[in-house]
């Protein structure tokens, strides 16, 4: 036995005093944001991370991730929680461990570049509400988006964490872009940026093992900078590739418990602890400490989470994603938004399309905002170009890009595609080669306008700023103009058992019980229906109290628009027949049936806006999504092709033209609003 190993096996018995390692890895945890990001869509609520908030302060991370990213989006528009009381509230828990956000540059934590007061702003309010570490990083590496909030953090004396987006245009690192050199000379520019530590942001965990060390050796060699880790488990490597930038030198490694970990999430903690004892990387954590919130985790807060997981993989890796490249989150969208539109059939084509609409981009890195980007646009190639056009309906990200409001890309983009987005672009046909912060006017004066009467809190004005339309919404609800929906309310462990109780009888056949009232005689006017449910059917009778009704007309209920939030899977219930229209006057000879008496506590299901009957052609929704604004109003004239309405879709704008000239008839939605594929949003006459 090795002397070495002698050491280990002494240090795993006498576990609780084990020595100091010379050089121990630093560990930051984000299971309370990345985590949760990545495997249940950002649902996890403030209420749900307080039960392990102290016992992770006593862990010794180097710092927790709580914040930034997709959370200040997911909280308000589905949690009706207030993104910033979040920080204040996890801040009373966590004494000692620093805390970390993830900055999108002049993105900040929305999906186009703000200006400057915004970002301004932003940074200011976060640090004051305890943020400590910006974990700063710009979906171009442009790092001209970073000058703005890197001097606002510098000025709040807080942690200036500089991010290079890891990306592959090859299997491996290398090739004529993502090369050892384009890494190396990204780390020069942080540094004179000032960068208190460099991250290596590896958000598809496409890094290789030995691509790693190669990296993070020759980052050492190069800078006296702390050199920090962050990758993906999406392809299964990311547990390798952090043990060989162990060896080369690296600083500081980002992991998640396990309860959060593994799948599109991150590498766990503890095999990475358990794996260094008793070497000179030793983390120090105490394992025992680490089980103790996991068992918390599982108990107490999953099972509330277990209803968003994908269940449907046999494997918790995604090979795929070495010949795609493309991020769990973005993979999700892509297949979320082809089910909604009834084409998941498609989504080979849109793999095949991806590599071409990237590198006609500017072969872009995939990550929050431009994997949207990207991954939109190539839906929108695939469903809805023909042999005579491509790039038919592009989004205004993609027009924005073109134009340079997002930097600098990697490779210049097509210019036949630069030319056809910025055609009619409002901003001008010819791309701007500045720093984008520099064409963009003010926007917290006129934010606090709009929002005048409602609130005057700085806070409540960023939030609009960022999200004018769901941000409108939240506040709405926040000062009690609005009542939100059920669907917003938490989940608790009980609601968790009752349906667990449901979905065990449905199973078993026993989800309809026998009423035991004694049943009433068969009426006369009994009808039988056959009710088919997938491969089974049903014979059922209905029997009408009072007769049977006289119905002189019948029309198919047009339903209600699926709300901006997705509906909570609800428990089995029994279906309920839908109230029928109101009885017509009956011809004399007829008598009236007696009115049905409503159920004292049913509500009248809200109803979809009633699609107006005006003659015209219809402007009909291509795809799902939310109506973030109409350009023109009732009795406007509009030319054939000239943008009406705006449409949200996967966060993407697209501007959707009027199929003909004439003038605007009828307006069916209103901003907020969410609409299915072929719901008529307006019509021209």
């Amino acid at each position: 036995m090795s002397d070495h190993f002698k050491v280990k096996m002494q240090s795993i018995d006498n576990y609780d005093n084990r020595p100091k390692a010379q050089n121990p890895l630093k560990i930051q945890d984000l299971t309370l944001r990345d985590g949760h990001q990545s495997l249940f869509a950002t649902r996890g609520r403030t209420e749900d991370m307080i039960p392990v908030a102290e016992m992770m302060d006593e862990i010794g991370f180097w710092g927790v991730e709580v914040w930034g990213g997709a959370t200040f989006d997911t909280m308000h528009r589905f949690l009706n929680e207030d993104p910033w009381q979040r920080l204040r509230t996890l801040k009373r828990y966590f004494k000692k461990t620093p805390f970390s956000m993830l900055l999108r540059g002049q993105n900040i934590v929305g999906y186009r570049n703000y200006a400057d007061d915004v970002a301004r702003a932003f940074v200011e309010k976060a640090a004051e509400n305890g943020m400590d570490i910006f974990r700063t990083f710009d979906a171009l590496n442009d790092f001209r988006n970073f000058e703005t909030v890197v001097a606002a953090i510098k000025d709040c004396g807080k942690h200036f964490q500089g991010c290079i987006c890891y990306s592959l245009t090859e299997p491996r690192m290398g090739g004529e872009v993502y090369n050892l050199d384009y890494y190396l000379n990204k780390a020069k520019d942080l540094e004179k940026m000032q960068a208190d530590s460099i991250c290596i942001k590896d958000m598809a965990g496409l890094m290789a093992p030995y691509d790693a060390f190669e990296l993070i050796k020759a980052l050492k060699e190069s800078t006296n900078i702390p050199i920090h880790l962050h990758s993906h488990f999406t392809s299964g490597m990311a547990p390798m590739t952090h043990l060989k930038a162990v060896e080369a030198g690296v600083d500081i490694i980002d992991t998640c418990m396990t309860s959060y970990a593994y799948r599109t999430s991150h590498p766990a903690v503890e095999p990475l602890v358990m794996s260094l004892i008793g070497t000179n990387r030793d983390t120090g954590f105490d394992i025992k400490k680490l089980a103790d919130i996991n068992a918390v985790l599982e108990k107490e807060v999953l099972p509330k989470y277990k209803h968003l997981l994908d269940d449907s993989k046999v494997s918790i890796i995604d090979i795929n994603v070495l010949l795609h490249q493309t991020p769990g989150g973005m993979l999700s969208n892509l297949v979320n938004q082809l089910r909604e539109m009834d084409a998941l059939d498609r989504i080979n084509e849109v793999y095949a399309e991806l590599p071409r609409v990237r590198k006609d981009l500017g072969q872009i890195p995939l990550v929050t905002p431009t994997s949207q980007i990207v991954g939109t646009q190539t839906v929108n190639n695939v469903l809805f170009d023909d042999d005579d056009e491509e790039y038919k309906m592009i989004t205004a990200q993609v027009k924005d890009l073109c134009y340079g409001l997002y930097g600098k890309t990697a490779v210049p983009i097509n210019s036949k595609l630069q030319k056809k987005a910025l055609k009619g672009y409002e901003r001008g046909s010819k791309p701007i080669t500045c720093r984008p912060g520099e064409v963009l006017e003010p926007e917290l004066e006129k934010a606090r306008k709009e929002l005048k009467g409602l609130t005057s809190d700085l806070e409540d004005i960023i939030l609009y700023t960022l999200y004018p339309v769901t941000g409108k919404k939240f506040l709405m609800y926040k000062y009690g103009k609005e009542t939100p929906p059920d669907s917003l309310k938490p989940r608790t462990l009980e609601d968790v058992k009752k349906e667990d109780e449901i979905i065990a009888k449905a199973k078993a056949g026993k989800l309809v019980e026998k009423s035991s009232k004694e049943a009433p005689p068969k009426g006369e006017h009994s009808r039988t229906f056959n009710v088919f449910i997938e491969d089974e059917y049903f014979e059922v009778s209905v029997d009408e109290p009072g007769g049977q009704p006289f119905i002189s007309y019948a029309h198919p209920a047009v339903p209600h628009p699926a709300a901006a939030i997705p509906p909570q899977p609800q428990a089995f219930s029994a279906p309920r027949l839908a109230a029928a229209p109101a009885p017509q006057p009956a011809p004399a000879a007829a008598p009236k049936p007696p009115a049905p008496k409503p159920a004292p506590s049913a509500k009248a299901p809200a109803s979809k806006p009633a699609v107006s009957a005006p003659d015209g052609t219809p402007l009909k929704a291509p795809m799902p999504g939310m109506i973030v604004s109409y350009s023109k109003q009732v009795g406007d004239s509009v030319e054939k092709g000239e943008p009406v309405v705006i449409l949200e879709a996967m966060k993407m704008e697209n501007a959707l033209p009027a199929p003909v000239s004439g003038t605007i008839k009828a307006i069916n939605y209103k901003s907020g609003d969410s609409v299915s594929k072929n719901d008529v949003l307006c019509i021209i006459g």
